[in-house]
């Protein structure tokens, strides 16, 4: 995932293609078959020059999902939001979006901004919402839980669905002191360690539903580097979100 403010605490490594064809096979509770299941995750950064992303390049190089950014804080829509989500839907590509979190503006609000924003794609037979929490702002971690929890609910009750939070290790548990308050949400770890799986979960955490494992993936229809993860299970068959025709 990308924001103007992010800034990377990961080293990158990037994967190759043999490594993650054995990457599901091994024992993690979820993992829905042996073969990986996979998808980038995209944003502005991702149409250099406007240009657009082939999502039916996309699906016919293997992946299955992707992940589009929406909005952040309470400025800022991905311009090519839509567009993207039009072209997901057409390729077959199960369809998620998430929310980059500025935990200094009312999570009520800013969840009400992304689901009225996201509504075209998790409303029409989409992946549930996301949640990406990678920056307190300096905020103490009482704060930033609070913040968190707030907005959680109120996302959930917009959009009838229980959010996926996206985060990386050291995040929660410096940023968050490793809570385990939201343990029963479906995690999405951003873990750049060039292994086949993530390292220790943060949070109390027994399993992963999404791995970002890479910032430098380059795969067929899209221009330059992106985040490439693996879905480890957890939201079932993704041919049910991925139905252009379906609800």
């Amino acid at each position: 995932m990308t924001s103007s403010s992010r800034k990377r605490v990961r080293a990158v490594t990037r994967l190759v293609p043999a490594l993650l064809a054995g990457a599901l096979a091994f024992a993690v509770p979820g993992v829905v078959s042996a073969e990986p299941v996979n998808g980038p995750d995209v944003a502005s950064w991702q149409h250099p020059g406007g240009s657009g992303i082939d999502w039916f390049a996309v699906r016919a190089s293997g992946h299955e999902f992707a992940m589009v950014k929406a909005t952040e804080g309470l400025w800022y829509v991905n311009p090519f939001f839509v567009q993207d989500g039009i072209g997901m839907r057409a390729a077959g590509v199960a369809r998620g979006a998430y929310h980059y979190a500025d935990v200094r503006q009312s999570p009520e609000a800013q969840a009400a901004y992304f689901a009225s924003t996201a509504f075209p794609v998790i409303g029409f037979g989409g992946l549930p919402p996301v949640l990406d929490i990678e920056d307190a702002k300096g905020l103490p971690p009482a704060a930033v839980i609070d913040w968190t929890r707030r907005y959680l609910n109120s996302v959930q009750a917009l959009t009838g669905k229980q959010p996926i939070i996206y985060t990386y290790p050291n995040f929660w548990r410096t940023a968050m002191a490793n809570t385990t308050e939201f343990s029963h949400y479906p995690l999405w770890i951003a873990d750049y360690n060039g292994r086949d799986e993530p390292g220790p979960l943060p949070g109390g955490w027994q399993r992963w539903t999404f791995w970002q494992y890479t910032s430098t993936g380059r795969i067929a229809g899209v221009n330059g580097n992106v985040d490439l993860n693996i879905y480890g299970g957890g939201l079932g068959d993704f041919g049910s979100y991925s139905n252009p025709f379906g609800s």
